[in-house]
């Protein structure tokens, strides 16, 4: 089973004490450990399950967050020796906690995995820059295997997925970082791609090209699920899993190809590569909202749970429209394509 170790610095006093006492009988914990700092400060860990550790830390910040040097950090807990919970009935309670427990990582976790490494720093700007070469080279050549390296070193999924976090805790600071990372990655990607075109001899029926230039239904079910699936990995802490999502939805190549193509003059396949493009984005962002409203990815407060349901109701509803739209284009025969270019 996934564990944290929650520890939290704390007053080293009775009443503080028996408030922990108390706390323990209303939160699952596997485990417990203090250790006096100092005179009047004790350090106390807690050892919980994984989707355990939001409530705890909940119940921790309203009870002793106002009190003198109050700390609380969250650590992930790899082993421990004698196992925590290993007794005769603990394969019972571990098939009852997977069938009833979200497994969700704490919102705090989820907050940082997503939005912490958001900005336009010079390492994302760098990435943007260098995985819009590789993907044009890669497209140019016909060459999957490099246009898949990109897709891996592309930056592009991380802000779109805090974007909808951001929808669904009622984040402004959070949205406003997401569109900047976002509007960044763009202002990088697209004059490349638009200078490649522009410079090299292009042929827009190379496969890598082509393949780009049209969008249909299957796309469009494709970049929902890879969002969705996307997002429940960052809500599971499995990182690793992100990079196949990062290959399945593809928002970087048709990107670069409608640079390329717009920057070669062929405007009806740059069309249909920036709509491809517009659609995968528009689905990431409702699957994720979606996926994290349905893990119950809510703010602690509940003044704050009104203004995030106003949002995520607002996102969800922008996000709705747009995908319509795309739909109606698909159904109307609105397919753009270098097939049916003049």
């Amino acid at each position: 089973m996934s564990l944290r170790l929650i520890q939290v610095t704390l007053p080293a006093d009775r009443e503080v004490s028996a408030e922990l006492g108390e706390l323990a009988e209303e939160v699952t914990i596997l485990g417990v450990w203090d250790d006096l700092r100092d005179e009047s400060l004790k350090i106390v860990q807690f050892a919980v399950e994984t989707d355990a550790s939001e409530e705890l830390m909940d119940r921790l910040e309203d009870r002793f967050g106002s009190a003198d040097g109050f700390r609380l950090s969250l650590l992930p807990l790899e082993a421990s020796l004698p196992r925590l919970g290993d007794d005769e009935d603990s394969a019972e309670d571990d098939e009852e906690e997977s069938s009833g427990g979200s497994g969700r990582i704490s919102r705090e976790e989820l907050y940082e995995d997503v939005g912490g490494g958001l900005g336009l720093s010079r390492t994302y700007l760098a990435l943007a820059g260098l995985s819009t070469v590789v993907a044009g080279v890669g497209l140019l050549r016909g060459d999957l295997a490099v246009v898949i390296g990109a897709m891996v070193i592309a930056p592009l999924l991380r802000p779109n997925i805090a974007l909808a976090l951001a929808a669904t805790l009622g984040d402004g600071e959070l949205a406003l970082r997401s569109l900047k990372t976002n509007a960044g990655g763009l202002a990088i990607s697209f004059p490349l791609a638009l200078a490649l075109g522009w410079l090299v001899e292009v042929d827009p029926a190379v496969s890598t090209l082509a393949s780009r230039t049209s969008i249909d239904l299957g796309d469009l079910a494709l970049a929902l699920a890879a969002g969705a699936a996307g997002t429940l990995a960052f809500t599971r802490g499995l990182s690793s899993a992100v990079i196949g999502v990062m290959v399945a939805v593809a928002l970087l190549p048709p990107l670069v190809v409608g640079g390329i193509l717009l920057g070669a003059g062929h405007l009806r396949g740059a069309t249909g590569a920036l709509l491809l493009t517009a659609g995968n984005v528009v689905c990431v962002n409702l699957s994720a909202v979606a996926t994290f409203w349905l893990q119950r990815v809510r703010p602690r407060r509940w003044w704050e749970a009104e203004r995030a349901r106003r949002s995520t109701l607002v996102a969800a509803a922008v996000w709705i429209l747009l995908l319509v739209t795309l739909v109606l284009i698909v159904y109307l025969g609105g397919e753009f394509s270098l097939e049916t270019a003049p």
